[in-house]
């Protein structure tokens, strides 16, 4: 039996679990595994801080089917910063694998230096988190963890690592492992063929399709299922992308805040959900009273806890999506096709019920911002975008035609989270070009890591809503300072400078190697996109395009999902309004 060290062990594990890039901050209680992966195929990315290493390997999940992120850190500290990380991607459903150094064994219950049970504290955020106490378990433990992570709802993994285990010597022939069986529920066919039977049955069906359609990669089984039957999709915020923004079938989002008017109006009229791979988060549905009355609904989920967490449905089915759809599309094609009105009422109000995006105002509305980024970037474009006001702009106006298209933090909503997540979602695609959408406070939290996409040459654009900037100039008039100061020498040929009493994005983008501009007027958004997209690729680092904004804007939301306030008008493009009572 050939003999080798637990970390090389360890690496032949990750190397055949397809892994081939990692995320990483080298320090002294990992370096065993620094060292073993030092002759791989493996490539490392050195962050700049753990947390956005986890970001890094989120996006890196979300954007490459198959693929699982891999971020390492040394001991203590290292592994609390990947906390929110973790919590991240637990909260999606993303498998993602963090792998921290830890104090020798005997050291652990001595308050040795950076010795902090880690496992303990990643356990609430992670599907499995061990400290591995024999070098001898390396191999299985992360053979487990790869299975772990796919098996069932997805999910993230952590293992720690004292370091004498990774010193460890021990017999471990790779030519005879391989990876352990995945597990994914297949759905009782009974329940599938109730589940047809209430969607012929109704008159005013809808689908609501979640992120476990994507991570499933079922998006085309369920756009089947919806043609076969003449359902309209609704797509939650994390199954953005399932079905393209103008198919026929696509009814709009639903929601309190990323929503769109005639999204709402549709579910409201429905008389039978069937959602699948989705949680039924709050945001989407608001009160429960309100989201359920006067309709029946069928739930279908791989993890079977979520049946009935948020309400009892009228049908629950535990089954992966992938084979859940493929079951529902091979008993709808025995079935007649339904004639029905409905599918015609919900185009209508797609086609009316729109609101004004083209504004010409200055300062800027984020509407006209929305509306030039689905001018000037194509269907193949993916994007990413985290927590905040843009966030909820973003949802109401932008338009996604694909899945793993719109990448997002869903749940968590960490701030800081696009920078490393475009990384990770570049270098997991590099033919696609990947698109940030970020406020201007979320941006300040790990702008260090765009030192690291700089670095590693990933390209990409980011564009910053900034509806602070102008507050800043106004405040330093009156003879106020700010306390956060960015003084680096730029010459800004496209607006005043902000100078010694704010934050300058600008200043401090290029000050990490990268490039930016700042625009005030919506006629210079169109230019100043199609400029940033040619010196992405030209440069080979992250374009920022800054934009300022107006202050506050009134951004459409409610406390429920039929008292959504708008403020601007209704657009009318192709038909007359629907009929109220319909």
């Amino acid at each position: 039996m050939p003999r080798m060290t637990a970390m090389q062990a360890a690496i032949h594990v990750l190397e055949s679990e397809g892994v081939d890039l990692v995320f990483g901050v080298p320090g002294a209680a990992i370096l065993p595994f620094y060292e073993a992966m030092k002759d791989s195929g493996i490539q490392h990315v050195l962050v700049r801080h753990e947390e956005g290493g986890t970001h890094a390997a989120e996006g890196y999940t979300r954007a490459r089917a198959g693929k699982i992120g891999v971020c390492i850190g040394t001991s203590g500290p290292a592994g609390t910063n990947m906390v929110t990380g973790l919590y991240s991607a637990i909260a999606d459903s993303i498998p993602i694998l963090c792998i921290t150094g830890q104090a020798p064994r005997a050291k652990l219950h001595k308050e040795d230096f950076q010795a902090v049970d880690i496992a303990a504290i990643t356990k609430p955020v992670t599907k499995w988190s061990i400290t591995v106490m024999e070098g001898a378990q390396v191999p299985w433990a992360f053979r487990e963890a790869f299975r772990i992570m796919r098996s069932g709802r997805p999910g993230p993994v952590h293992i720690d690592l004292p370091i004498d285990v990774q010193k460890e010597v021990i017999e471990y022939d790779p030519e005879v492992d391989a990876p352990l069986p995945v597990t994914r529920p297949a759905p009782n066919p009974k329940a599938i063929k109730k589940a047809v039977d209430m969607l012929l049955a109704a008159e005013r069906p809808l689908i609501v399709a979640g992120g476990g359609v994507i991570n499933a990669e079922a998006s085309d089984l369920l756009v089947e299922l919806a043609e076969l039957t003449d359902t309209p999709v609704v797509p939650t915020l994390m199954g953005w992308g399932t079905i393209a923004d103008d198919h026929p079938l696509n009814a709009g989002m639903v929601g309190l805040q990323t929503q769109h008017r005639y999204g709402n109006a549709t579910f409201l009229q429905s008389d039978v959900v069937l959602g699948i791979g989705n949680r039924w988060a709050n945001r989407h549905t608001g009160s429960t009273d309100v989201y359920r009355k006067g309709r029946k609904f069928i739930h279908v989920d791989i993890e079977p806890t979520q049946i009935g967490r948020v309400f009892c449905p009228d049908l629950g089915i535990v089954a992966d999506a992938k084979l859940a759809l493929e079951a529902l599309v091979a008993e709808a094609r025995t079935r007649q096709r339904p004639r029905r009105s409905w599918p015609e009422e919900c185009r209508v109000r797609k086609s009316t019920m729109l609101r004004r995006t083209d504004f010409d105002d200055k300062p800027i509305k984020p509407q006209r911002v929305f509306h030039e980024i689905n001018q000037a970037f194509d269907r193949d474009t993916q994007f990413v975008t985290a927590i905040g006001l843009y966030q909820i702009a973003s949802g109401q106006f932008q338009k996604i035609y694909k899945p793993r298209n719109y990448i997002v933090c869903g749940q968590a909503g960490p701030l800081g989270w696009e920078i490393s997540a475009c990384t990770g979602a570049k270098l997991a695609n590099p033919e696609k070009e990947v698109v940030g959408v970020v406020g201007d406070y979320s941006f300040q939290f790990l702008i260090e890591e765009l030192a690291v996409a700089a670095q590693y040459r990933v390209p990409f654009v980011m564009v910053i809503l900034n509806n602070a900037y102008l507050g800043l100039i106004r405040q330093a008039e009156r003879g106020y300072k700010m306390d956060y100061q960015v003084q680096l020498s730029f010459e800004n040929v496209n607006a005043p400078e902000i100078g010694d009493y704010g934050v300058d994005h600008v200043k401090a983008v290029e000050a990490f190697g990268c490039i930016a501009a700042r625009v005030f007027d919506p006629a210079h958004l169109g230019p100043t996109l199609k400029w940033a997209r040619e010196e992405a690729r030209a440069q080979r680092v992250p374009v920022v395009v800054e934009v300022i904004t107006e202050r506050v804007t009134n951004i459409a939301m409610g406390a429920e999902i039929d008292q959504v306030v708008e403020f601007d008008e209704v657009v009318n493009l192709a038909v007359p309004a629907p009929d109220p009572a319909l």
